[in-house]
């Protein structure tokens, strides 16, 4: 990689973790629902200028944002509102054995022994930290996230099935859609926005900028400028700082404390998730053979 690809490789993955715990603590000021509509409201209004309109694509489009979007962003972001930011992040990485099971499922994508012990692997983690007694305790939180993650997973297969529309592209006009159905779950579940919006203090809605601009329009649109230049199995990896980033960010900045139990389950769910990056990045011979 040119140094500045690299340096890009790092940044966006690490921006996206601290945008995790910025969503938390976001959560103070706005009603989760309402502030991922502000999100992908401002990242869609930044982003369609300077993309071809996906019309043709719409009804597809439209049920694609629904389940992979706003279905499973409120499922996930009202979980993490009720829970610590780096337990949660650790649980989100349940949709990367679901995306792989209905990759194989949709999709025929042939999976090697390796990737089916490192799902069973991520269940086992996921499971630890399900028996932490902050989650037992509260199990509600636990469960929203999980099923976020599944949804998502499921939303993922829609897109893929809208083919090669480019990534810019389909970020732009996924906020779009999003947006308004973001609006219309949070009028349904939720209340006080309205207010919410009229006191939220600067920090917030810094919060909610950072949000939109630097982790959606800005941190998308890098990426998929590497995701055309570079080879999965170059950039793969780096998505791994995601939960890494975040984890240290909500100790760091909101004073949260990861459990043993917790730790050592988030430990086998990051290890075995990174098996499962790594041979899904791999040149199809490599993937074979593993």
């Amino acid at each position: 990689m040119k140094p500045l690809d690299l340096l890009i490789a790092i940044a966006v993955p690490v921006l996206w973790g601290v945008g995790f715990t910025v969503a938390k603590h976001a959560f103070d000021a706005f009603p989760p629902i309402f502030l991922m509509s502000l999100r992908f409201s401002i990242a869609a209004l930044v982003l369609i200028w300077f993309v071809r309109p996906m019309w043709n694509q719409a009804g597809r489009l439209f049920l694609a944002t629904f389940v992979g979007g706003a279905s499973a962003y409120s499922l996930q972001f009202t979980g993490l509102s009720g829970m610590d930011a780096s337990v949660a992040v650790l649980i989100v990485q349940v949709e990367v054995v679901f995306l792989t099971v209905f990759a194989a499922i949709f999709f025929r994508e042939r999976l090697g022994r390796g990737q089916v012990v490192a799902m069973a692997a991520a269940c086992l983690g996921i499971v630890l930290i399900a028996g932490d007694p902050k989650i037992t305790g509260d199990p509600w939180p636990f469960t929203l996230v999980v099923a976020g993650g599944i949804i998502w997973a499921g939303g993922q297969t829609i897109i893929k099935s809208l083919g090669n529309v480019g990534g810019l592209r389909l970020v732009a006009w996924f906020a779009a859609f999003c947006a308004p159905q973001f609006f219309v779950l949070s009028f349904v579940f939720e209340d006080g926005q309205w207010q919410a919006a009229r006191e939220a203090p600067l920090w917030a809605w810094i919060e909610v900028f950072y949000l939109a601009i630097v982790m959606t329009a800005g941190g998308y649109a890098l990426w998929y400028r590497l995701v055309g230049t570079y080879r999965m199995n170059q950039i793969a990896p780096f998505v791994l700082l995601v939960p890494v980033t975040s984890i240290a960010a909500s100790i760091l900045f909101l004073g949260e404390e990861l459990t043993v139990q917790v730790a050592i389950g988030g430990l086998v769910v990051l290890g075995a998730v990174t098996y499962i990056h790594l041979a899904q990045a791999k040149p199809e011979a490599l993937r074979d053979a593993a």
